[in-house]
């Protein structure tokens, strides 16, 4: 005679939700890894803002008619320029070493799914693109006197532009590994394209407005661009818009265009990612 307990269980997980708990604890793995590594934590976190001491030292002279001075305005792209580095450089040199020490081999091996790897891999950007935006700020706020929005608008801006132009980012990152041969490759693979767009997109040549429209006009086509006129948009006052190559923030075509790159990223990423160097 069969007979029955009084417990009862619960509802029983989901695949996405197993896949998601999965990638978060990979994403737990992923931090400890990188924060270990003392040598690129510096390196990743210390350049950009090294960059930031620098050119805002240089030039920190006022635009006229603005209220905005020129160390100001490299804060606001430098953070766009940070937010770029945590992820697109950070993911494709990490899974170009992936690949190549065989960890990517051993883990598709393994029944973790897939996905879990790359959620694991956006934890780590994400986190280290925050860190990096909090680093670059301090820096302004107590050097530059850039002034911390209160108006909650700005920091919904704020908000949409991170998280868009973290994953767009990370899914290019992902793709571009697989154009590094090796992971002492992947480095100068990685930081070629980063190192032109920052020069394109108004990073080191501030106001963009300085810059031929032509050149403008490339750096339209990828991300940097737009997050760094996000940023500014957040950072700045509107009367920054003068500034700018339209005359105003362009949120709408800046979210459009970093939507469209999360789609082609995630695009490529598929056509393009290998689990071997083979």
């Amino acid at each position: 005679m069969s007979t029955t307990t009084g417990t009862t269980r619960g509802p029983r997980p989901t695949r996405n939700t197993g896949t998601l708990a999965i990638g978060a604890s990979r994403g737990r793995l992923e931090l400890r890894e990188f924060f270990r590594r003392k040598e690129a934590v510096v390196f990743t976190f210390s350049l950009p803002a090294f960059i930031l001491l620098l050119l805002g030292s240089v030039f920190n002279e006022d635009m006229v008619g603005t209220g905005v001075s020129m160390s100001q305005l490299f804060t606001a792209s430098m953070i766009g320029a940070g937010i770029l580095s945590t992820s697109f450089i950070t993911l494709g040199v990490g899974v170009a070493n992936d690949r190549e020490d065989g960890t990517l081999k051993r883990l598709r091996g393994t029944p973790m799914p897939a996905a879990a790897y790359f959620i694991g891999k956006l934890v780590l950007v994400a986190v280290a693109s925050l860190a990096e935006v909090v680093l670059l700020l301090a820096v302004g706020v107590l050097l530059f006197d850039v002034e911390l929005p209160t108006d909650p608008a700005r920091w919904l801006t704020f908000a949409w532009v991170f998280a868009l132009g973290v994953v767009s980012c990370s899914l290019l990152g992902i793709a571009a590994s697989a154009l590094a041969k090796s992971a002492r490759s992947a480095p100068a693979v990685m930081n070629l394209p980063y190192i032109g767009l920052q020069f394109i997109s108004g990073v080191f040549i501030s106001p963009i407005i300085a810059l031929p429209a032509a050149m403008v006009g490339v750096a339209s086509f990828f991300p940097l661009k737009w997050i760094c006129q996000g940023m500014r948009s957040v950072f700045l006052p509107d009367s920054a818009t003068a500034l700018e190559m339209a005359g105003t923030w362009e949120h709408g075509l800046t979210a459009l265009v970093l939507g469209a790159w999360c789609v082609v990223g995630l695009a490529l990423c598929l056509a393009t990612f290998r689990w071997t160097n083979k």
